[in-house]
């Protein structure tokens, strides 16, 4: 029984690491490497990743800059820019792409929420798809009296537990962006 509730927990673990991951790649007006991490460029035949072909760093708070390692790829790097839908239009400067980060307007910031609930919403209903599949486990392994009905319920509890606990994180992470996309 505890093996399956091991497993059960990595997998709330990870659901919660993914929607984590994707709320903190929600733009909040402020420059941050983060929001260009899902960003790839094509460079010698291969889609890599921007962080892969190129120094990205930060020098003001509403200003990223991209200095590519291979020079000639500069223009490739913009192109991914401008098809990625960050709303951001890249500068390209020498050697170097500035990308200015406009404030939100409230207007963005309440569709930014809105899709930080429904990243929420989805990260809820997938623990909650846990807690079934692994509810479905002890109840057939009871039925084929592998274990003791007490030891059912008392799984069922456990698993109970966990799900409240990450539902809890996931709520939790979701009003700390929130309050972090209202104040930005």
């Amino acid at each position: 029984m505890e093996e399956s509730y091991k497993n059960v927990k990595k997998s709330m673990e990870s659901v919660f690491e993914e929607v984590s991951k994707e709320l903190a790649n929600l733009r909040v007006g402020r420059a941050s490497p983060s929001i260009l991490e899902g960003i790839t460029v094509e460079y010698y035949g291969k889609r890599l990743p921007l962080n892969q072909v190129a120094t990205i760093s930060t020098p003001q708070p509403q200003l990223l800059t991209i200095q590519p390692w291979d020079k000639s790829i500069i223009q490739e790097i913009r192109k991914s820019i401008l098809t990625s839908n960050l709303g951001i239009s890249p500068i390209v400067e020498a050697n170097l792409i500035r990308l200015p980060i406009p404030p939100l307007s409230e207007e963005r910031r309440k569709e930014i929420i809105k899709i930080g609930h429904r990243i929420a919403e989805e990260g809820r209903v997938a623990i909650r798809e846990e807690r079934r599949k692994a509810k479905e486990e002890l109840k057939r392994r009871e039925k084929e009296k592998e274990i003791s009905e007490d030891n059912m319920y008392q799984g069922i509890e456990k698993i109970q537990k966990l799900t409240d606990q990450f539902t809890g994180e996931i709520d939790e992470t979701l009003r700390n962006k929130e309050k972090e996309i209202l104040e930005g």
